[in-house]
């Protein structure tokens, strides 16, 4: 009875979530954007780390130093970005996507332009929707965070980082649209790299911000769809140009 039980429980949560892509494609499809179903997960990680001193490192413009590879040609590491779990792992920057990938399973989706479908909304804080976007021959950190900044309050909170340096992000302008029942939100900024922590961006608001009352306002039944588009700043092109 417990393997059926169990056995029937994964079949019905396969079922929720074609249910839920076939939603996404059916809305979006006459757009040909790109839609991933994201499924939510519980933040382990509200626990000091050495995310604050990666922070701090790349304000100064300095990565934390390697301690034992030091004959490497760049001997600079850099924590694990994911802001999920309290992971010991440091590497280099240009390997960062194959560890988040392999070791967090998180996925990676390419086009310029994707919807992001976050399920579950309604699920208690703290909880994440993560997800990785290749374009313009560049990685980006995608993560949605419904997290109380204020207690019984919680908020959703979504931003892109790039997976590069804060001189490579500097190059791209990133937009989040929500658009439903003939509303339409956006928010349109430069993102931030990965080396300045997810958390500190979230602390100061450096993002799309929702409180619970408007994320319900765009979401279907459970669900969030947010449009991704990312392209180079105008000052880059302009600079390409000349």
């Amino acid at each position: 009875m417990l393997f059926f039980t169990q056995c029937f429980g994964a079949v019905l949560d396969l079922i929720h979530l074609r249910f839920q892509h076939y939603k996404a494609k059916r809305v979006f499809s006459a757009a040909g954007q790109l839609v991933c179903v994201v499924n939510p997960t519980h933040s382990l990680k509200y626990a000091p780390t050495r995310c604050a001193a990666a922070q701090t490192s790349a304000e100064q413009g300095v990565l934390p130093p390697c301690h034992h590879h030091e004959a490497v040609h760049d001997p600079q590491l850099v924590p694990c970005t994911c802001p999920l779990f309290s992971c010991p792992w440091e590497g280099h920057l240009e390997v960062v996507v194959s560890h988040l990938r392999q070791t967090h399973r998180i996925n990676i989706l390419q086009g310029a332009e994707i919807v992001f479908l976050a399920t579950d909304m309604h699920l208690p804080a703290p909880t994440d929707w993560i997800i990785m976007h290749s374009c313009l021959g560049h990685q980006f950190l995608l993560v949605l965070r419904k997290q109380e900044k204020y207690e019984g309050h919680p908020q959703f909170f979504a931003t892109m980082m790039l997976i590069g340096t804060p001189t490579q992000a500097d190059n791209f302008t990133y937009r989040l649209e929500l658009n439903r029942n003939q509303r339409r939100l956006k928010w349109e900024a430069t993102p931030r790299s990965v080396l300045e922590c997810v958390d500190s961006v979230i602390s100061d608001g450096d993002c799309l911000v929702l409180n619970t009352s408007l994320a319900q306002l765009f979401s279907d039944n459970g669900s969030l769809a947010i449009g991704i588009a990312i392209t180079t700043s105008k000052v880059h092109n302009a600079e390409a140009e000349m």
